[in-house]
């Protein structure tokens, strides 16, 4: 068996998956749509621990209500399951959700998350079936059919998307003019040690926690993982927090190296989609030569 049929089995299996999930999100009985999606409210925020894990590591008492019987819940953090909490204060907002009918087995996301159709599965299949797809054209007609097939789809892609990465700039920098300065002060250093299964080493991640509270008199806890300086040593450490008004989680040490950093998010894009518009069209010469 050659490159070809096995291209063609490829596509023909990664169909089959991407068309059982498409039937099932029909029949809405995917995970996601058996997930019950709600928000909840952060009624309290306990006392960081120096030390401590960055997963589940900012202890929080969240109360929401369960949308079928009405009754309220109440819990002491989530234990780690379910999205990372970067940032706290009571009357928060946050994301919770669960299997139906198992409250107890909850997670908890920095946002509220709309409901879902369970469809990223077959999406990821059919990227799949297009991969194949190009593998084929090219393995069948020339080699040049990777070229267009693989980087054309991405630079118009990338074209799509590029007034809304322009849009997001310049409403990032607006935010950001727009600004309170407060003091804050780093409370603790979470670390996470992972050892590498290749040579056994020791990989540490430090997450500085800062505290501070808004004009308005809320108390944020939350995780800074940047513009901040030898962060081993940095508890106890005094600074000055900038943070959006209407959004305490949205918040920044040194204003003017996120400046910098959001203009060169915008070239890296553009840069991005000129060289993959540049191999497409490398492609294309070679098949028209």
């Amino acid at each position: 068996m050659g490159w070809d049929w096995f291209l063609r089995l490829w596509c023909a299996a990664w169909g089959a998956v991407a068309l059982v999930g498409a039937v099932r999100s029909l029949a809405g009985v995917t995970k996601a749509q058996r997930t019950v999606r709600l928000a909840g409210r952060i009624e309290r925020v306990g006392e960081v621990r120096h030390g401590a894990s960055r997963i589940g590591g900012i202890p929080v008492t969240v109360s929401w209500r369960e949308p079928d019987t009405g009754r309220e819940v109440v819990v002491q953090g989530d234990d780690g399951r379910g999205e990372t909490l970067t940032a706290a204060w009571a009357g928060r907002e946050i994301g919770v959700s669960h299997p139906t009918g198992r409250p107890a087995e909850h997670r908890f996301a920095n946002a509220p998350e709309p409901p879902s159709r369970g469809l990223a599965g077959p999406a990821g299949a059919l990227f799949a079936v297009y991969a194949g797809l190009v593998a084929l054209a090219a393995v069948r007609w020339a080699w040049p059919w990777a070229l267009v097939g693989g980087a054309g789809p991405w630079a118009l892609s990338g074209l799509g998307h590029l007034p809304g990465t322009v849009r997001d700039r310049r409403a990032k920098r607006e935010r950001l003019t727009a600004m309170d300065a407060v003091p804050g002060r780093i409370v603790a250093v979470f670390r996470d040690d992972r050892v590498d299964e290749d040579d056994g080493s020791t990989l540490t991640t430090l997450t500085p926690v800062v505290a501070f509270t808004t004009r308005d008199g809320t108390a944020v806890t939350a995780h800074c993982t940047a513009h901040l300086a030898d962060p081993a040593r940095a508890r106890g450490r005094e600074v000055t927090v900038y943070h959006t008004p209407a959004d305490p989680a949205e918040f920044t040490l040194d204003p003017a190296a996120d400046r910098r950093s959001w203009a060169w998010d915008v070239a890296v894009h553009v840069a991005a989609m000129v060289v993959l518009a540049a191999t497409a069209a490398v492609g294309v010469a070679l098949l028209v030569r």
